[in-house]
């Protein structure tokens, strides 16, 4: 039987205020931000900073991909982070970030209205 790691913890202190400027996005570019600024701030977390996150190594996918986010290369192929995907729950625990962030953009891209009167004022 194998040990799995759990971050739900992680998740929990870092959700309200995600949701927070999940819901005050004014366009899907501030979703795609806030999503990817949560998740490096959870990886950081989740390895104390020892693991360098850049910007673009974990995003929110296109709407008709099947996993809702996708992982750089550069991430992927860290042995340390490799493992740890494979021993934990952190792909749930992103995959539930990107589902937030994702139906954020749906509502965004369905009332463009909303946003572009935004940027007008």
């Amino acid at each position: 039987m194998t040990t799995q790691l759990s971050f739900n913890k992680d998740e929990n202190e870092l959700l309200p205020d995600y949701r927070n400027k999940i819901g005050k996005a004014e366009s899907t570019e501030d979703v795609k931000k806030i999503f990817a600024q949560t998740t490096g701030a959870l990886l950081a977390r989740v390895f104390n900073g020892n693991l360098q996150i850049e910007h673009d190594d974990i995003s929110l996918a296109p709407q008709e991909e099947a996993r809702p986010f996708t992982l750089s290369d550069r991430l992927g192929e860290r042995s340390e982070f490799a493992e740890l995907w494979e021993k934990s729950d952190l792909p749930h625990v992103i995959g539930r970030l990107a589902q937030t962030a994702q139906n954020r953009f749906r509502h965004l891209e369905k009332h463009p209205e909303k946003t572009n009167s935004k940027i007008r004022m």
